[in-house]
């Protein structure tokens, strides 16, 4: 019996500063492949305040066509994650921003935090986490949900 199709995702994504849109888009549909999701059921990307103007996470997702959620680390830090990070804490002030951002729309995490592999002798600069999207979700404090490409779907695969 296959899983149930499953309608809305959001991405939670974390990233130093400098991450590029390929990095970034690479980590994503990378795990959403290997996960067997697709990635038209993506309705947002979400991160925490302090990177929503990183160019990498703002280019990354006008080419998938959904909004980049903006939340707070207070917002984030009270957010129960399997994977919390002293690193991410000491950077932005919340243990977690990937697995939080993902699951602050209060779904279910699917794909626990992954980080983008090493590229040229340096560390990765991006991490994501995937979880199920509550109907109507639209972020913290109402921030916006634009559901631009229809009925995308995703499938997830055993």
């Amino acid at each position: 019996m296959a899983d149930p199709v499953i309608d809305s995702l959001v991405v939670g994504v974390g990233a130093s500063a400098g991450v590029s849109v390929v990095e970034v888009l690479g980590l994503v549909s990378g795990v959403l492949r290997d996960a067997g999701l697709s990635v038209e059921a993506v309705v947002a990307l979400s991160t925490v305040d302090a990177k929503a103007g990183e160019p990498g996470l703002v280019q990354a997702a006008e080419r998938l066509g959904v909004p980049l959620v903006a939340c707070s680390a207070e917002e984030l830090a009270v957010v129960a994650v399997p994977n919390p990070s002293d690193v991410a804490l000491a950077a932005v002030g919340t243990p977690s921003v990937a697995e939080a951002a993902a699951l602050v729309g209060g779904g279910e995490l699917l794909v626990p935090k992954r980080k983008s592999e090493p590229v040229d002798g340096r560390a990765g600069k991006v991490t994501c986490a995937v979880a199920t999207a509550n109907p109507g979700f639209t972020g913290p404090g109402g921030g916006r949900h634009d559901d631009r490409r229809g009925s995308g779907r995703g499938r997830r695969e055993t």
